[in-house]
């Protein structure tokens, strides 16, 4: 059995939704109360969030709002290995809900396993961003979930036309379609945006960080909250990684990729959307939380640990003639590294999602 088609079969957790408030801002004060419990409403959903994550920030585009049928029929889209040429890579099989909605390899085999050049980026808390991708090609979810059903290393289908078809087809699906968008019409851009409104529910909070600044002062040791103390301060971590999400949704140089022998960079980044040389190597900073469940790290998966990770950083990363000027080498003791790597341990949230679908489970 390969990865792919494991994948279908194996048990998906997925977040349950509890009372959360607006977070508390990253500083190293006594812990404070509780915050009040807040709810994300659009459509026909009212979406508890987790524990630290923050309401008024979720972005939903207005031609797309929630709704429980659109989001049950995108989780079943998103496990339908259908949708690729093989029938065996859904969206779960590079964004795999036991790896951190990501992948555990550096470059996810798709269709005749051809692997592109970078690693998966994780599918948890995207609900907050706008842009989608390391180099932010797409604008939201739903232009993302056009991309891999065509990219030759991904899922590979000629076309979305032959997408469409392929699930216009299944008898289970259209009732479905009807369900969520009131006919049974499919188009590719329903596809998309059922896809998008499953993977905006995919959450992660109430992490041992989110209670200790709610007021659990048991919930984080010693160790953790030195690691915090660096990460806002010697480490310099939070320049980038800020705010409830830890991500500036920005995009940063850190020199991965640069080749000092030859001058130049493997991967233009986001350069290849902006087409401006100063954006040359520069990738999107993405979110902290579950960060060990996502291990490989980086656009190419080049760091295998968060050890590595913190390595890399206090070094000053590689580099370059585009290197952001907020990278430099950061003096840490291995205690220190030892210690922020503790604290990142702190970010993994619970989550408890229903079942995965496998493929017996999906419409026929």
């Amino acid at each position: 059995m390969n990865t792919r088609t494991r994948i279908i079969s194996v048990a998906l957790w997925c977040s349950t939704f509890v009372l959360a408030g607006r977070a508390v801002p990253l500083a190293h004060a006594a812990p404070a109360a509780a915050p009040e419990p807040r709810t994300l409403s659009s459509g026909d959903v009212e979406l508890a969030l987790p524990l630290g994550l923050q309401a008024d920030a979720a972005f939903i585009p207005k031609d797309n709002p929630l709704s429980k049928a659109k989001i049950e029929l995108g989780r079943m889209l998103y496990f339908d290995g259908r949708l690729s040429a093989d029938g065996n890579v859904p969206c779960a099989g590079c964004h795999n809900p036991y790896h951190g909605y990501a992948d555990p390899e550096a470059f996810s085999p798709g269709v005749g396993f051809k692997r592109g050049g970078r690693n998966s980026p994780t599918v948890t808390n995207r609900l907050f961003s706008a842009e989608q991708f390391w180099d932010g090609r797409a604008a939201d979810l739903e232009a993302q979930a056009h991309g891999p059903v065509t990219n030759p290393v991904e899922m590979a289908l000629p076309s979305h036309d032959v997408a469409v078809s392929r699930i216009a087809t299944v008898k289970g699906y259209p009732p479905l379609f009807e369900k969520a968008f009131g006919d049974p019409k499919v188009t590719m851009a329903r596809i998309a945006q059922a896809i998008a409104s499953f993977e905006r529910t995919v959450l992660s909070g109430d992490s041992a960080w989110d209670r200790w600044q709610a007021g659990d002062k048991q919930a984080l040791s010693p160790q953790q909250i030195r690691g915090f103390d660096l990460f806002r301060g010697k480490a310099t971590c939070e320049t980038c990684h800020v705010s409830f999400n830890f991500s500036d949704e920005g995009y940063h140089n850190l020199g991965v990729g640069w080749d000092a022998a030859t001058g130049t960079m493997k991967d233009k980044g986001r350069a290849d959307v902006t087409k401006a040389a100063r954006d040359e190597g520069a990738f999107k900073t993405p979110t902290l939380r579950d960060i060990v469940l996502s291990a490989p790290y980086m656009h190419d998966g080049s760091e295998a640990t968060l050890e590595e990770v913190v390595q890399f950083y206090d070094r000053g990363g590689n580099p370059n003639p585009n290197l952001d000027p907020k990278i430099k080498p950061l003096g840490l003791s291995a205690s220190e590294q030892a210690d922020l790597v503790a604290f990142m341990q702190a970010l993994t949230g619970r989550n408890t999602q229903p079942h995965p679908l496998a493929s017996r489970d999906l419409p026929r």
